[in-house]
């Protein structure tokens, strides 16, 4: 992963392809970061088709991640991962400019 960009672990790419594969062609994963959350930042998964030229598009084994301009400002230097622990399976990404986090992981303070 070059520096200040976004990185797919190996266990989120083959979560990302699980998912993809019962989407239309050209289905990427979205990554982005809205305002809200226990912590103040939230971190919003959804699936596009449609990539800008403002968008870092991160690949790995055969799976696209998209994550536009002003997110990526948020997460430079993060990785997706895919956590399967005793509380339950989800998407959870690793923020080295995260100050702060919520128990959950989906939200976080920079």
């Amino acid at each position: 992963m070059e520096e200040n960009q976004f990185g797919i672990s190996e266990s989120a790419a083959v979560q990302i392809g699980k998912i993809l594969a019962t989407e239309a062609d050209g289905a990427c994963l979205r990554v982005a970061v809205q305002g809200g959350g226990c912590s103040g930042f939230s971190y919003v998964f959804s699936i596009d088709a449609k990539q800008t030229a403002e968008d870092l598009v991160v690949s790995r084994d055969g799976v696209t991640v998209l994550v536009d301009d002003m997110s990526l400002q948020y997460m430079q230097g993060s990785e997706i991962d895919w956590v399967d622990d005793l509380i339950g399976a989800s998407f959870q990404i690793k923020n080295p400019n995260a100050t702060a986090n919520c128990g959950c992981g989906t939200s976080f303070d920079v």
